[in-house]
């Protein structure tokens, strides 16, 4: 049974997450005997000060918030270190980290495909988290034809913005061209955002779309209208972070071995409901398709809801989304069912008549084409459930 401190944010849903990973890891493995520090001692106390409370303590090992400046001292110690990178990578020791570019990809994608031309992004450059999200955002904007729109903070030494200029922010926010499609570092900045929004009668998502990154779901649902976000896989690395430091311990080797978060899913809230194209029926288009996945669409129907021929409309929307109008419907259609996979214990039949299907094999089989996977493999690969298994 190990004893190990825990140098964590608590108040943060990413830390509690991180948490439940490392409790699923301890209860399969053990049982082990937790601290909880508070942040504060990271400045009260110092790496001398942590080391030695955590040899009074007789700590196994230490998963922390940490400082790039005390990973020297940390490295040199005696004791095993896994370093949540909430400013930089660390060199010397296992970091929790992310897929932070990939997260960045997946927001620009999630936008484009709702057809918009005007994209923007808030964060902050001088933390690798922000910017290398933004860094992918950017480049898969960049790709596509398009340019994104910065806040001035990008420069800023500040890691709260929250008061940050704000008459800078709202100047940003009312000259942004619209509609335009912002992704934010994270739910925190996000909420900022719509905030913002509200106090200068900017309208959210007719105006501004806004998208957010962790999925704090008690965050999310308090913004109003509620925020859309970037689901990632915590808890699996809480649990990798446990197996790494148990392998350390165990060994006695130091490890340089990074965990990282990867990117799951989007979780659409009220913040980004919205379709946006400088093409009026393409859009009208996009929103009837998303309005009514749940029905067995087809084409025909999708055409009788704007004033064009089907030839004219597809070519049209192909132009925009980059896909004729049945791939869009069917990816559209697989990306419900994963949702579903994941967020619930409906089988695949109750999917499948809930999106409009009778033949649910044949459903199964587009999902399989699409993503690789046959439904139940993708649920044991992705879902929560896996975890511990």
């Amino acid at each position: 049974m190990h004893r190990v401190i825990l140098l964590l944010d608590f108040a943060e849903e990413y830390s509690k997450s991180l948490l439940k990973g490392i409790s699923a890891y301890s209860s399969k493995n053990g049982q082990w005997t937790f601290c909880r520090m508070p942040l504060y001692y990271r400045e009260m106390m110092g790496v001398k000060g942590i080391l030695k409370w955590a040899k009074e303590w007789k700590a196994d090992g230490i998963i922390g918030q940490l400082y790039n400046e005390m990973e020297e001292e940390f490295f040199e110690g005696e004791l095993p270190v896994i370093a949540q990178d909430f400013k930089e990578r660390f060199s010397k020791i296992p970091n929790i980290t992310g897929s932070y570019w990939e997260t960045g990809v997946l927001g620009a994608e999630y936008f484009l495909n709702k057809g918009y031309y005007n994209f923007a992004f808030y964060g902050f450059n001088n933390i690798v988290w922000s910017r290398e999200r933004a860094e992918g955002f950017e480049d898969t904007i960049r790709k596509a034809g398009y340019e994104v729109n910065y806040f001035e903070h990008k420069k800023s030494r500040s890691t709260d913005i929250w008061y940050y200029k704000s008459k800078s922010l709202s100047k940003w926010l009312r000259n942004l061209p619209k509609p335009v499609a912002l992704m934010a570092c994270d739910d925190n900045q996000g909420v900022h955002i719509v905030e913002a929004c509200i106090h200068n009668k900017i309208r959210v998502p007719q105006d501004v779309a806004i998208l957010g990154v962790d999925n704090d779901v008690t965050l999310c649902e308090l913004s109003d209208p509620r925020l859309s976000s970037i689901d990632l896989d915590i808890e699996r690395a809480g649990y990798e972070s446990a197996q790494v430091l148990d392998e350390m311990i165990r060994t006695g080797k130091k490890d340089n071995r990074d965990i990282v978060v990867g990117p799951v899913k989007v979780i659409t809230r009220s913040s980004t409901d919205m379709f946006a194209s400088a093409d009026a029926y393409v859009a009208e288009a996009l929103t009837y398709i998303h309005k009514n996945i749940d029905r067995n669409l087809v084409v025909d129907q999708v055409v009788k809801e704007v004033p064009l021929s089907r030839r004219a409309l597809e070519k049209r929307f192909l132009q925009i989304t980059g896909q004729p109008v049945y791939k869009y419907i069917t990816k559209v259609r697989m990306e419900k069912l994963a949702q579903k996979l994941l967020d619930t214990d409906q089988s695949v039949f109750e999917i499948a008549v809930d999106l409009g299907f009778q033949d649910s094999k044949n459903l199964a089989r587009q999902f399989k084409q699409m993503t690789g996977y046959a439904p139940g493999e993708y649920r044991k690969k992705f879902g929560n459930s896996s975890l511990i298994g």
